[in-house]
């Protein structure tokens, strides 16, 4: 899946069917502001350790109660807004994924845990607009008419 249809489908799925959160109405668009976090540099950690608060977000892939296999990530932003210790996001991050027995040392030793790192971006509606309705007020329905740095922000 090229990087534009990922988005798109991406951006729907949050929108509309995350399970978590009711979906965005029409009247809430003007309000919103769309963040993206593209991930790279993903590595093998040594251990569930293995990783440093705020610079790297984590993937973990474990097995659940049943023998399911199981995946779960955090972004590097979420361990320091949760004020959480590495061990406590492994925690929180295997409850997220469906894990319901108790969590033991040798249990947090079995998962696999991915190291990655993150460029987020961001704009408002407002802000989308004026680039959406740029790109097709010259016709060509060209991206690349879109200024890459105007309005949009990079942590």
């Amino acid at each position: 899946m090229n990087i534009a249809q990922g988005l798109k489908e991406y951006a729907l799925t949050s929108a509309l069917r995350d399970s978590r959160f009711p979906p965005v109405l029409h009247s809430e668009l003007q309000h919103l502001i769309c963040t993206v976090s593209i991930l790279s540099e993903f590595e093998d950690c040594a251990s569930y350790l293995d990783w440093s608060v705020g610079v790297h977000g984590i993937r973990i892939e474990f097995h659940n109660d049943r023998g399911h296999p199981k995946t779960a990530t955090y972004l590097p932003e979420v361990c320091l807004e949760m004020g959480w210790s590495k061990q406590e996001t492994i925690d929180s991050l295997l409850r997220k994924g469906g894990f319901k027995s108790t969590i033991t040392d040798e249990f947090r030793t079995s998962i696999v845990v991915k190291r990655y790192r993150s460029i987020k971006t961001w704009a408002s509606y407002d802000e989308y607009m004026v680039h959406y309705q740029g790109r097709y007020m010259n016709g060509t329905g060209d991206p690349s008419c879109i200024p890459r740095t105007s309005g949009y922000h990079h942590s």
